[in-house]
């Protein structure tokens, strides 16, 4: 071997010193006013948000942070009610992931519709009989 692919091979089986393990930090004592009690027990429950623009949004509380930002997941979108002429309801917009800024939410609440109360509680997957497939 030539001085260089020696020099090589010595220095990479030199151990490389292990740097001791991160002592424990002490975690911050959990926030126990009532409301912080209350935003944690509305974790992923379903909640609607009526926003200042008429909007209402439905989706299930991920989190939220100081400045009342809000981020819901599987959210839909309901618009007001307008009145085309023709009578026709505009469909909810499905929108996914969404984070809502604090300073546009007029009000918050557990979205007691019985219709999407279940659908937090029910598996995402389902077993198919292949004699209901048509």
């Amino acid at each position: 071997m030539n001085d260089t692919a020696s020099a090589l091979v010595e220095n990479e089986s030199e151990e490389i010193p292990q740097q001791a393990p991160p002592e424990d930090k002490p975690q911050k004592p959990l926030n126990m006013s009532p409301g912080a009690v209350k935003l944690r027990s509305w974790l992923n429950k379903s909640l609607r948000i009526q926003m200042f623009d008429g909007r209402v949004l439905v989706g299930v509380f991920l989190c939220t942070d100081r400045d009342a930002n809000v981020i819901l997941g599987s959210c839909t979108e309901y618009l007001p009610a307008e009145d085309n002429g023709d009578g026709t309801i505009e469909e909810p917009r499905m929108l996914g992931l969404v984070m809502v800024p604090g300073k546009h939410i007029q009000s918050v609440a557990i979205n007691l519709n019985q219709h999407n109360a279940g659908e937090l509680s029910a598996p995402l997957t389902k077993d198919i009989n292949p004699e209901e497939v048509t």
